[in-house]
């Protein structure tokens, strides 16, 4: 009896472990035609090194890379940036935190580093971070850990460390020295789209980068003219980082395209975006 028992309850644990798997498969395959919230909607950087964001933590993370390149800070700073949002919130732009901390650095009111509703703004935060870390005499030589606790102050000095390899990878994707480095997985129903996405869209991208003469394409998105391949995947992969939150359905750059349906980036035989731009596509209305 006690031998039956045990085979027919493996059996069905069996049978269970088949039928998740099913589902799963038809939710992946389907989930986007369903309008499920998948929990496909991630995102997976690749450069020398793996990485794997929700689209809120990804879209800040390209935001605080952007405003380093913006400040013309060097690659480490923006690793040590990155490492310090990795611990301080999880790159995550928080309403609270320890004492007075909020944001995506728990930066503290309370410590001058601005009113709470700045510090939520996460280019204020970035920049006030980048300001800070600039002040600190030879923090290019030090440690991702050392840097960092020299702006935050923290209570637990070494644990920014931990995040420095993993920043390092999203830092190298993020300021264009990997293509096609940023895949995000997105459902259709984004948070905008049509004529509003394109355009907040556009006003975020010049205020992420401080481009100027970006060029929207009416209603269906934008399309912006780099100075060379690097700052084209600089704003490939910041677009892609974006598309959850701004309705991105492609982007395309050279001879690859990204797609919010296939969340992955591919070659498109014979078709190169125009004129060297990078060119992004937003959902329609309705």
């Amino acid at each position: 009896m006690w031998v039956r028992t045990r085979a027919t309850v493996a059996g069905a644990v069996v049978l269970i472990l088949v039928a998740v798997t099913a589902i799963w498969l038809v939710v992946r395959q389907l989930g986007d035609d369903l309008g499920l919230p998948l929990m496909a909607r991630k995102c997976t950087v690749q450069a020398d090194g793996r990485v794997a964001l929700d689209a809120d933590q990804m879209a800040n993370a390209a935001t605080i890379a952007a405003i380093g390149a913006k400040r013309g800070m060097p690659e480490r700073a923006v690793v040590v940036a990155l490492a310090t949002a990795y611990q301080e919130s999880g790159l995550r732009n928080l309403a609270d935190g320890d004492r007075d901390s909020v944001g995506l650095f728990q930066q503290r009111p309370s410590q001058g580093w601005g009113t709470a509703a700045q510090i939520r703004d996460q280019r204020y935060a970035a920049n006030r971070f980048y300001a800070a870390l600039k002040k600190v005499r030879g923090w290019e030589k030090m440690r991702v850990t050392d840097a960092a606790q020299r702006v935050q102050r923290s209570a637990f000095p070494e644990a920014y460390q931990k995040w420095a390899d993993d920043s390092e990878v999203l830092t190298r994707a993020l300021l264009g020295d990997a293509s096609g480095a940023v895949t995000c997985t997105v459902g259709r129903t984004p948070a905008m789209h049509g004529a509003a996405a394109a355009a907040q869209l556009t006003r975020n991208l010049v205020l992420d980068w401080g481009l100027k003469g970006t060029d929207p394409t009416d209603a269906t998105g934008l399309a912006v003219t780099p100075g060379d391949q690097r700052d084209g995947w600089r704003y490939a992969h910041w677009l892609v980082s974006h598309a959850q939150d701004h309705g991105v359905k492609r982007v395309r750059f050279g001879e690859l395209e990204w797609t919010a349906r296939g969340g992955s980036w591919g070659r498109v035989d014979g078709q190169q975006s125009p004129a060297g731009q990078v060119v992004a596509e937003v959902f329609n209305e309705g």
